[in-house]
């Protein structure tokens, strides 16, 4: 049956077919049909998610073993760590004990890799080595290098008279308790001249000399430094490197006392450490040039130990050793050692018993029972008329002769 609209209800429904499709939702119903969208979901995934302890009951027998076998593994290690907790520290020093023994092992390496690179590079080391018949490094416990000139061979006399020991006692003390001792001094600008033939003879006298393949001069005293350390490590596997100058007075016992405090740490320096003013005015002692290059002017130096006397570890001295070519001096050989450590993991030790004044400061503190590594004049950058005063201050300040003998370390 067909069924027939007039044109009035025909219109009637189009016109309410329009008002329908024109009503729109408002955004509160559906952001509030989201919601609640949203939280059904998570109540039908939450009721419908398996709990871990589900897992199990699907699991082959071969995973199952090994789920409980690493759970039975996991409860084993704490049980024995809650039992004995005395030998699991007990691995841990051993490992740790392992470490350090690896760590002496890569600074020995180290050490003869630099050895091999400063023979080849500049023959360092042959003269004490063929003197010797061997090619060994001899062991020590600590090297002394007493810079010295050509000009100061009364202030050699005076410290061969006073704290350093001479003739077989030098080689006693060297070959008994690992302190070897020696002069350093470089070559004229005349290779062979009366100067280097000077020095030739006294060496011959007293065979307390190390040759630097280096032409002396004041203001290649950071060069020279260098060179020390560098050549050093090339002759001796020493603990420690000291440098000290020849207007200083030192007692060897409480020297070697109070680097043997240090003895099982690594990349130590010690000495007085200070920061002093970097000096820009040209003419003046201590005079910088790159002075610039430390910031406005009035700034202090960065901490290092003063040039007097400094010692430092033998990985360290290594490290000079190898990096030789690439290390910049600057004008004061203290300020350029400094330099070469403040970029590296190092301790730095301020001893102050290595800064004493002379008498009265020095004798004050001996008679109180705290004898001075080392003493000498601020204002002088060593002991003012050294040559003079050196026995008076031993006199004052001193260990007594055979203090160095009796150290045990």
């Amino acid at each position: 049956m067909v069924s027939i609209f007039s044109p009035f209800q025909l219109n009637s429904e189009n016109n309410s077919n329009k008002k329908m499709r024109g009503k729109s939702v408002s955004g509160k119903v559906i952001f509030a049909l989201c919601v609640a969208s949203f939280l059904a979901g998570s109540l039908f995934t939450t009721q419908m998610r398996p709990r871990p302890s589900d897992y199990a009951h699907h699991l082959i027998p071969e995973q199952r073993g090994k789920l409980d076998a690493a759970k039975h593994e996991c409860d084993h290690k704490r049980k024995l760590v809650e039992t004995y907790p005395r030998d699991v520290m007990g691995e841990v020093i051993k490992t740790h004990e392992a470490i350090q023994s690896l760590d002496r092992s890569i600074s020995t390496l180290e050490m003869e890799l630099a050895a091999v690179r400063t023979n080849k590079m500049t023959g360092q080391g042959a003269r004490e080595r063929t003197s010797n018949h061997t090619t060994t490094l001899r062991r020590a416990f600590v090297v002394i290098g007493i810079n010295t000139a050509f000009s100061s061979k009364k202030r050699r006399e005076s410290l061969r008279e006073t704290w350093m020991l001479k003739g077989e006692q030098l080689k006693k003390l060297e070959k008994e308790k690992g302190v070897v001792m020696r002069f350093v001094i470089g070559r004229s600008a005349t290779r062979g001249g009366v100067l280097d033939r000077s020095i030739d003879a006294e060496d011959a006298e007293h065979g307390d000399f190390l040759r630097l393949n280096h032409v002396e001069g004041y203001h290649q005293l950071s060069t020279k430094t260098r060179l020390f350390f560098s050549t050093a490590v090339t002759i001796w596997n020493a603990e420690f490197y000291v440098k000290v100058d020849d207007d200083v007075h030192v007692n060897l016992g409480m020297l070697v006392s109070t680097l043997a405090k240090h003895r099982s740490k690594s990349r130590i320096y010690i000495g007085c450490m200070k920061s002093g003013p970097v000096l820009s005015q040209k003419g003046v002692k201590y005079h910088e040039p790159e002075y610039w290059k430390f910031g406005e002017e009035g700034n202090k130096y960065f901490r290092h130990a003063t040039g007097q006397i400094y010692a430092i570890s033998k990985d360290l001295a290594t490290y000079i050793s190898i990096n030789s070519g690439m290390l910049h001096t600057y004008a004061n050989e203290d300020v350029s050692l400094g330099s070469w450590l403040i970029g590296l993991e190092v301790q730095h030790v301020d001893e102050h018993s290595m800064c004493c004044g002379t008498p009265p400061d020095c004798e004050f503190k001996s008679e109180a029972g705290n004898l001075c590594v080392a003493s000498f004049d601020w204002q002088c950058s060593g002991i003012c008329k050294s040559v003079e005063r050196m026995k008076k201050v031993h006199s004052a300040c001193g260990e007594g002769d055979g203090a160095i003998w009796n150290v045990d370390f």
